[in-house]
C-alpha cells in the first residue's frame, strides 16, 4: 500500500536517529518522521502554487506544536485541549525559522509553511533537535526551492567536557546550553545560554557542534539524492535591473545625503521627500508597479550603506568600527517600585522594572519538557511609539517573546538561588525608543534594576551586538549596530555576559553562514564592548546590589521545620495557617520538604509569624519570651495563647509589678501582650509572667542604649 515508504538510519551522539518518509501526509510538498531515542517529531513543509501579490518579503511561517499526549499528559485548561503555543514552543519555532530563512531564494514570494508536531517525547532526547533535522529533511526532499540541507545539535559543557546532545542528567549539570545549526561548510545559527563560559571554550563548543552537524548534513543529502523531488521553477519577484539602475542614477546622491546622519528622525525627514520625488518621476514610467519602486529604494539604501562600509570604512553615523554609540545609565528612576534601571545607547532606550514576590508566584509552565515552573521571569515590550509609529497594542508577538527570553537567559546564571534569596523575581523591559539592539539594552537595564532592587546577583551582566558585511571573500565586523546596519547588513551577533564570560548568544543571519574565523572576531569585538559598558557606564552608577531590598518590597523570612510538623502549622482545613496570616498580615508558603517562606508587608509582622510557627513546632522553653494574645479572663488570672493550640496562664500576681485587684484592670480579651515562660508542670501546663517579660525587655533596651 505504501509504495514510497522509506526508512533511513544513522547515529548521532551515540544514539540511533531514524528518518521515515512516504507513509503519511502524502499531500504535503515534503514530509517525514524523525525518531531520536523515544522522541518522535513529524515535520511537514508546504508551499503555495503561486506567489502572493503586493508584498516585498518572503512569506515563511514556522510552527512547533507541542502535543501533551507526547508525554502522557492531559491539558490543564477548561477545554482540555492544547491552546495557544507555549513560550517554549514559540521560541523553538524561532529557533528553526532563523537558520532556514536565509537559505530560501530572496526573490521568492510563494507562501511556505513548516509545521513540526511532537508526537512522542522522552526526557533524554530533545524534540527541538529532531524537529530541526526533520525540517531540513522535509524541505530537502520536497520540490520547494531551498539551499539546504542543514543540521542542528545541542552542545553541553559538563565538568569541563563538551558533550553533544546531552541527556537530562547531563543537562542538569551543564554550564552550557548551546544550539548550533550549520550547513556542511558554515554555521548558520547560534543560540546559547551559558554559566559565564569563556570565549575560547565557546568557540571550541561551536567547532565540535559543527563537526557533529557535518555527518547529519551528509546523511540528509544522501536521502535527498535518493528520493528528493525536482525543485520547481518559481516566479521570480526580483526588481528589474533597468528599473533599479534608472532610480539609482536619479536618486543616489539625494539618498546618500539623507542617510548621512546619526539621527534616525533627521534621516527619515530627509528620505520622505526623496521618496516623493522618485514616485513623481517613475510612477508614470512604471505604472502599477509602486511596490517595485519601493523595493528599488530599499535596495538603493542597502547598496549605499554596504559600499560605504566595504569601500570607505564609513558607518552611517560616522563611528569607528569598534566604537559604541553614546551611553547612559541610571537607577532608581521610579518611586515605590522595588527596583528600576534606565539604559540608553544612542537612540535606543530601555527602562526595566524589577518586582519581588513570594516564591509561590513563580510562573507555572504547562509543556512537554521537564521544566514545570520558573522563579525568574523577564518580559519585554516593544510599543509602536518606540519607533515613531502608530498602531494599537495587541499583546506580545513572537519577536517580543524571543527578546524577553534572550534577556532572561542572559541574566539567569547570575540570579541567586532560592535558598540565598527566597523571592520570585519579575523583570519588565519597556522599550522607550528603538534604533537597534534593544534586546541587549534590556540586558543592561535589567542588571541595573536587579542591583537597585537589592537582588544579590553573582555578577553584573551587559549585552552588546556585532554586525557583519560580506562580499565574496571580503568581510568586516562592526560593533554596536544600529537599525540601518541591522537591516542592510548580513548578521546580528548578540552576546551577553559578565567580566568572566558569556551568559547568552543569539545570532540572526541573512547570508548562508559564518566561518569560525568570523565568529572568533565577533567574540573578541563583543567582549571588549561588554567590558567597556560594565566598567565605564554601569558600575560607576551602581557598583553592587543594594544591601537591603526596597522598603516597598515584601519582607521574606525562611525557616525549615520537621515534615511531621507541617500539618500542625497548617491546621485542620488550613485554620491555623490562615489565622497566622490574618493576625500578622503575611503570606506563608510551605513546601513538602518542610521549607517555610514567610512574606510580610513589614518586618515586624514577618518576625511575629516566624515566632508563632517556631512555637507551634517546638515545645516552649522556660525563659523564652513570646508575644501572646489574651483569650480568656478568670478571677485568678488571664489565659494567653502564645501560638495556635498552645495556651498558658498568667496568674494575677504575674500581671504587674504591683498588686492587682482585678484582672480586667490590666488586660482585656484580644490584647496582645509579652509573656515569659516561667514554669511547665508535669502535665505540660504552661505558666506565664507578663511582669517578668516586661522587666527583661526593658533591661535589654537599657543595655542597648547604654
Amino acid at each position: 500500500m505504501f509504495e514510497n515508504h522509506r526508512v533511513f538510519k544513522t547515529e548521532l551522539a551515540g544514539r540511533e536517529l531514524t528518518v521515515e518518509t512516504g507513509k503519511t501526509c502524502g499531500l504535503a510538498n515534503g514530509s517525514c518522521w524523525v525518531r531520536y531515542g523515544d522522541t518522535v517529531v513529524m515535520t511537514n513543509a508546504t508551499m503555495s502554487p503561486k506567489p502572493r501579490e503586493g508584498i516585498d518579503f518572503f512569506p515563511l511561517s514556522v510552527d512547533y506544536e507541542e502535543k501533551l499526549y507526547a508525554v502522557g499528559k492531559i491539558p490543564g485548561s477548561f477545554l482540555k485541549r492544547e491552546g495557544r503555543p507555549s513560550e517554549h514552543a514559540i521560541l523553538t519555532s524561532r529557533l528553526v525559522d532563523r537558520p532556514i530563512r536565509p537559505l530560501f531564494p530572496k526573490d521568492m514570494r510563494n507562501d511556505v509553511s513548516v509545521v513540526m508536531t511532537v508526537l512522542a517525547s522522552d526526557i533524554d532526547n530533545a524534540p527541538e533537535v529532531a524537529g530541526l533535522i526533520g525540517t531540513s529533511v522535509a524541505l530537502s526532499i520536497s520540490d520547494i526551492p531551498w539551499h539546504g540541507p542543514i543540521s542542528g545539535v545541542n552542545v553541553g559543557l559538563v565538568d569541563g567536557k563538551i558533550i553533544i546532545n546531552p541527556n537530562r542528567e547531563q543537562r542538569e549539570k551543564s554550564d552550557l546550553d548551546l544550539t548550533v545549526v550549520s550547513t556542511a561548510e558554515k554555521i548558520v545559527m547560534i543560540e546559547a545560554g551559558a554559566n559565564e563560559v569563556p570565549e575560547d571554550v565557546m568557540l571550541e563548543a561551536l567547532a565540535k557542534g559543527h563537526e557533529a552537524n557535518k555527518a547529519i548534513v551528509e546523511f540528509i543529502a544522501q536521502i535527498q539524492k535518493e528520493i528528493g523531488k525536482e525543485k520547481i521553477v518559481f516566479e521570480s519577484q526580483e526588481v528589474p535591473e533597468d528599473m533599479f539602475e534608472a532610480i539609482k542614477e536619479f536618486a543616489i546622491d539625494k539618498v546618500k545625503y539623507a542617510l548621512d546622519t546619526d539621527d534616525k528622525n533627521i534621516r527619515e525627514e530627509r528620505l520622505q521627500p526623496v521618496y516623493d520625488e522618485v514616485h513623481a518621476k517613475f510612477d508614470e514610467i512604471y505604472p502599477e508597479q509602486g511596490a517595485l519602486i519601493e523595493e528599488c529604494m530599499y535596495k538603493l539604501q542597502k547598496f549605499i550603506v554596504r559600499r560605504w562600509l566595504l569601500d570607505e570604512g564609513k558607518r552611517v553615523d560616522g563611528r569607528r568600527m569598534d566604537e559604541i554609540r553614546p551611553l547612559a545609565a541610571e537607577v532608581a528612576v521610579l518611586p515605590r517600585v522595588h527596583g528600576s534601571g534606565l539604559f540608553t545607547r544612542g537612540q535606543t532606550q530601555v527602562l526595566t522594572v524589577a518586582t519581588l514576590g513570594p516564591v509561590s508566584e513563580a510562573q507555572m509552565l504547562d509543556g512537554i519538557d521537564e521544566h514545570t515552573e520558573k522563579r525568574y521571569m523577564h518580559n519585554y515590550n516593544f510599543p509602536s511609539y518606540s519607533v515613531g509609529e502608530t498602531k494599537p497594542s495587541r499583546g506580545p508577538g513572537r519577536r517580543e517573546i524571543g527578546h524577553g527570553a534572550l534577556a532572561e537567559r542572559a541574566l539567569l546564571p547570575v540570579i541567586p538561588s532560592v535558598d540565598d534569596f527566597p523571592y520570585a523575581i519579575r523583570m519588565v523591559s519597556e522599550v522607550l525608543s528603538s534604533n537597534g539592539s534593544t534586546s541587549q539594552a534590556s540586558i543592561c537595564g535589567s542588571t541595573l534594576a536587579l542591583m537597585d532592587a537589592g537582588v544579590p546577583i553573582k555578577a553584573p551582566v551587559a549585552g552588546i551586538s556585532c554586525g557583519l558585511i560580506t562580499e565574496g571573500d571580503r568581510w568586516m565586523t562592526m560593533l554596536d549596530i544600529q537599525g540601518l546596519e541591522d537591516f542592510f547588513g548580513d548578521m546580528d551577533f548578540k552576546v551577553g555576559g559578565t567580566h568572566k564570560g558569556i551568559t547568552s548568544i543569539q545570532v540572526d543571519m541573512k547570508i548562508e553562514g559564518l566561518t569560525l574565523e568570523i565568529i572568533k572576531a565577533a567574540f573578541e569585538m563583543t567582549r571588549k564592548g561588554r567590558l567597556y559598558i560594565l566598567d565605564e557606564i554601569m558600575l560607576p552608577v551602581i557598583s553592587k546590589p543594594r544591601d537591603q531590598v526596597s522598603k516597598y518590597a515584601p519582607k521574606m523570612i525562611t525557616t525549615k521545620i520537621d515534615v511531621d510538623k507541617i500539618r500542625d502549622v497548617i491546621g485542620s482545613g488550613g485554620k491555623v495557617i490562615q489565622k497566622i496570616c490574618a493576625e500578622c498580615d503575611v503570606k506563608i508558603d510551605i513546601n513538602e520538604d518542610g521549607s517555610v517562606y514567610i512574606l510580610g508587608v513589614d518586618q515586624e509582622g514577618a518576625d511575629r509569624a516566624l515566632s508563632i510557627i517556631e512555637t507551634i513546632v517546638n515545645d516552649p522553653e522556660i525563659g523564652s519570651i513570646y508575644m501572646g494574645k489574651v483569650t480568656r479572663l478568670m478571677t485568678f488570672g488571664a489565659f494567653v495563647e502564645i501560638a495556635p493550640g498552645k495556651e498558658g496562664l498568667v496568674h494575677i500576681s504575674k500581671l504587674e509589678n504591683r498588686r492587682v485587684d482585678k484582672v480586667e484592670d490590666v488586660v482585656s480579651v484580644g490584647d496582645e501582650i509579652p509573656v515569659k515562660v516561667i514554669e511547665i508542670d508535669d502535665h505540660g501546663r504552661i505558666n506565664l509572667s507578663r511582669k517578668d517579660a516586661i522587666a527583661e525587655i526593658q533591661a535589654k533596651k537599657h543595655g542597648a542604649n547604654a
